[in-house]
């Protein structure tokens, strides 16, 4: 394994990281063996922002022994209410919440506190400004913490937060789809074979976020690096073929400030097979050309999340919302973290008006309100 300094942190973090996300659906048995798996692979960094108690007890349970081994990335803001997860800056709940956090996971500090969830900023406001930011920073002076960090999908309100010197490090989501196709004449570009250098095709606002956290020191832990498993799916992938794990973490890691990939795991060799990119081949490594491969004609009808199909009259942000409607729809039932960030959003898909101005922009043939319904009843509106 490899290390990789988190930024101002000065923390060395594992290259490959834990999400743990999905531990949510398994027992203490089973959180225990993905946990040894990940320590005996060198595995030095966890994620927890889960706010349900049995997964926060299972992994507390699993640390016990070797806490000073990890370190935890644990979130400020995520609390669980009346028996579901919910988001809040209400400090009534906030505070018992991340006690629980520290009680479960039996440690009396979380190396890196992280702020959950930020992804507009009108709430960035409210956050800088109340209560919240103030007890955040009590956490740190108390040593509860040992630094204060941001998890956040929106680029702008991510590069705010680096600019404003708030963070010492990120959590954001990174993988090809999400960079890749940005909102520039290069998609074009790329349909009609005229060549395009990697770099050139990555969306500015995400270019220029990752360029502020390297010139600022704040160091990148990646969610969403496998784009939920669509991108190992052909079928399913924007790129119409499929990625590797290996692939996918390359790419992460080649971003500049990214210290360490936060993957998810369901078992054993889950880990391994993430594991495995410190081993790989230049050729195992390789997404560029893999991409550069991709049949033109599989982008039809596939949204690459580009933002060619704006304005919408009724204000729905049609990328992220077929965004998360992808990472849904991929698992057997939605989970909460996405429905969260779903329910989140300013405007609905359910506010559709089906006047399909949307699909005359699309490059790629998209069935643009067709989606809007379909995810409108995926999240039960």
């Amino acid at each position: 394994m490899k290390y990789r300094r988190l930024g101002k942190t000065d923390l060395m973090v594992s290259e490959i990281g834990f999400g743990g996300e999905w531990m949510e659906r398994h027992n203490a048995q089973e959180v225990e063996e993905v946990i040894r798996t990940c320590e005996e692979e060198g595995i030095n960094i966890l994620d927890c922002w889960m706010a349900e108690p049995n997964v926060r007890t299972n992994i507390g349970k699993a640390i016990h022994n070797t806490r000073d081994k990890w370190y935890i990335q644990g979130h400020i803001g995520s609390t669980w209410q009346n028996g579901q997860y919910v988001r809040t800056r209400d400090m009534e709940k906030v505070v018992p919440a991340f006690e629980d956090l520290l009680e479960r996971l039996q440690t009396d500090y979380i190396d890196l506190g992280m702020i959950h969830f930020v992804d507009s900023m009108k709430e960035y406001d409210e956050i800088v400004t109340g209560p919240f930011l103030q007890y955040v920073k009590e956490l740190k002076e108390t040593g509860r913490i040992q630094h204060i960090g941001m998890s956040s999908h929106n680029p702008a309100v991510a590069a705010r937060a680096v600019r404003e010197g708030l963070i010492e490090n990120l959590l954001f989501s990174i993988n090809p789809a999400f960079d890749l196709m940005s909102s520039g004449d290069d998609i074009l570009d790329r349909m009609f074979g005229e060549h395009v250098e990697m770099n050139q095709r990555i969306d500015p606002a995400r270019a220029e976020l990752y360029r502020l956290c390297e010139e600022n020191d704040v160091g990148i832990t990646v969610m969403k690096g496998y784009g939920g498993g669509r991108l190992f799916d052909a079928k399913r992938s924007p790129f119409g073929i499929a990625l590797t794990p290996v692939q996918c973490i390359h790419y992460i890691l080649t971003r500049p400030a990214v210290a360490s990939v936060m993957a998810g795991y369901d078992t054993p060799e889950h880990v391994r097979d993430a594991v495995a990119y410190e081993t790989a081949t230049d050729e195992e490594k390789d997404f560029a050309s893999v991409l550069a491969k991709a049949p033109l004609h599989r982008y039809g009808n596939e949204c690459t999340y580009c933002g060619h199909c704006r304005p919408c009259p009724v204000n729905i942000d049609i990328a992220m919302v077929n965004k998360y409607y992808d990472l849904a729809s991929m698992q057997e039932e939605v989970p909460e973290s996405i429905r969260a960030h779903y329910m989140a959003l300013d405007v609905h898909a359910s506010a559709c008006i089906q006047c399909r101005s949307c699909e005359s922009r699309c490059p790629f043939g998209v069935p643009v309100a067709e989606r809007m319904q379909k995810t409108a009843e995926l999240f039960g509106e």
